[in-house]
């Protein structure tokens, strides 16, 4: 089933916008984004496996085989300009892809929106989480609602995918070898967030030849939840980077 899940796809669009979820997230994060944007932008999200329409498919537990599939159909859909935003560990899903589309040649991928992640890996391996571990994690970062962890079944069945999720993000090492970017980098972030500073996002700025801009959002790390217009319409704005 396809990585893609477009929520508005106009006839002849001016701008693609492509979204890629957090750590347990899903595609319909951004169901609602199209309505902050010009008809004429395309807004497409990343629809991992696992989860919603694809909830029957294995869950990818590894950056090297989640993102050469998502730059797969990215490089066969119709070129036209291409933002990609990334949220918490879609950020990194979002590099990873885009370093591979650029390595094919593909040249109308134009900005890298990075929301809510840092460059720099952890100091050192993350320890295994127990459930009680991940799910201290995610509520604290107010994400994913209480009330989910106290339904045992909506428990079961979403634990599975936060751990596969935060496996691959504990993971995974960006390489010290990677290519600079040609596409232009945004980083995004909220002002109170626990894990990344507006400080930590301006590292960012190593990974590219392009131009290079910030902004800090009043906010924790779902500060895009309040602010989704803004954050979108800086995303696909020509003159904002």
């Amino acid at each position: 089933m396809s990585y893609l899940v477009r929520h508005r796809s106009p006839a002849d669009p001016a701008v693609r916008l492509v979204c890629f979820p957090h750590a347990g997230g899903s595609a319909s994060f951004f169901r609602d984004w199209p309505r902050h944007l010009d008809p004429s932008v395309e807004v497409v999200a990343v629809r991992y496996p696992g989860r919603e329409g694809r909830f029957g498919e294995p869950l990818v537990p590894t950056m090297d085989a989640l993102s050469p599939q998502i730059a797969a159909e990215l490089l066969a859909a119709p070129p036209v300009p291409t933002v990609l935003l990334g949220h918490s560990m879609g950020a990194a899903v979002a590099y990873e892809s885009l370093l591979r589309l650029e390595a094919a040649g593909a040249d109308h991928f134009t900005r890298l929106c990075v929301s809510g992640r840092g460059l720099a890996p952890p100091t050192a391996e993350a320890p295994p989480r127990t459930d009680e571990d991940l799910i201290a994690a995610v509520t604290s970062l107010g994400g994913t609602h209480a009330e989910v962890w106290n339904d045992p079944d909506l428990r079961e069945l979403f634990l599975p995918i936060i751990r596969n999720d935060y496996r691959l993000i504990d993971e995974y090492r960006r390489r010290e070898d990677a290519p600079p970017l040609r596409a232009g980098v945004m980083t995004l972030t909220g002002d109170r967030d626990p894990h990344v500073t507006p400080l930590d996002a301006q590292d960012w700025s190593a990974v590219t030849t392009g131009a290079f801009t910030s902004h800090v959002f009043e906010g924790d790390h779902f500060y895009l939840i309040p602010h989704a217009a803004q954050v979108a319409r800086l995303a696909v704005d020509r003159h904002s980077a």
